[in-house]
């Protein structure tokens, strides 16, 4: 496994993951462990725009980095939402939807990979991205203010919807991955 830059940066992300839930979860700061988890939430997210740019202009693109980076934006995304729901910020219904949208492009993934079809990332998936991670910073600033409070909801929505159209996207794009050719004799 090469160990370039875009990699650690992306091995990074998933290391501050536990330090983000910890910190917010155990509220071992008081009251700025919150904002402290947000910081550390926004770097790595951070992490993310970063590790993709270099990789993509200095020709730093690698298998491990091809699996890992989808893999870490998902587990930082998802453990956020799931503390949210434990804190009582984000309803769970939402977080549901979420998870079996990852868990369905997956399953598309692995049956792609066994036919020997590389299925490259969406703009849909990429805006879904950038919106659930929007959510997530919006929720966890929880600014006490009419205006933040309706532009989260409309962010958290936007991000849910960007999630259902991204599959469907994704689905429609790529059924034919789905398709059983049985071989004739």
């Amino acid at each position: 496994m090469e160990m370039n830059l875009p990699n650690k940066l992306t091995l990074f992300r998933v290391i501050l993951i536990p330090f983000f839930v910890a910190i917010l979860m155990t509220d071992c700061f008081g009251g700025m462990s919150r904002w402290i988890a947000l910081i550390i939430f926004v770097i790595a997210s951070l992490t993310d725009l970063l590790d993709g740019k270099i990789a993509r202009k200095y020709g730093l693109v690698t298998t491990f980095g091809k699996f890992a980076d989808p893999l870490a934006d998902k587990i930082l995304v998802i453990s956020a939402m799931i503390c949210l729901v434990e804190l009582g910020d984000l309803a769970s219904w939402i977080v549901v939807t979420i998870v079996a949208r990852e868990f369905i492009i997956s399953g598309f993934r692995i049956i792609a990979a066994e036919k020997n079809v590389v299925i490259a990332a969406s703009y849909w998936g990429k805006f879904k991205t950038v919106f659930q991670m929007t959510m997530v910073i919006m929720l966890l600033a929880d600014i006490a203010h009419p205006v933040w409070s309706t532009a989260s909801t409309v962010v958290t929505y936007a991000a849910l919807a960007l999630t259902v159209i991204s599959l469907v996207d994704y689905i429609l794009k790529n059924k034919s991955v789905m398709e059983d050719r049985r071989e004739r004799s």
